[in-house]
């Protein structure tokens, strides 16, 4: 199971913005604890999609970072000749 902490700052204001959606998108209210079970739930479910796709967004950047590094390296290889 997927289980990511937040600081307690950052899960009050995440759940002080799901009561605002609630509020303003759907006309509902929902309290702070009703918000919070939301947001562990929603960490939970898609938390762990969201956190792959960035690993393979983070592979991929480092990726295109050393093969920019290899053919910087060729780059500065000097040419090496042999006298006969």
């Amino acid at each position: 199971m997927f289980m990511m902490k937040l600081p307690k700052e950052q899960k009050e204001l995440l759940t002080g913005k799901i009561q605002q959606y609630f509020e303003l998108e759907r006309s509902e209210t929902i309290g702070s604890i009703a918000a919070e079970q939301l947001l562990d739930f929603v960490i939970q479910e898609i938390g762990p999609h969201l956190y792959n796709h960035a690993i393979s967004d983070a592979r991929k950047a480092v990726l295109e970072r050393m093969q920019t590094l290899e053919d910087e390296l060729y780059a500065l290889e000097k040419p090496i000749t042999t006298k006969r």
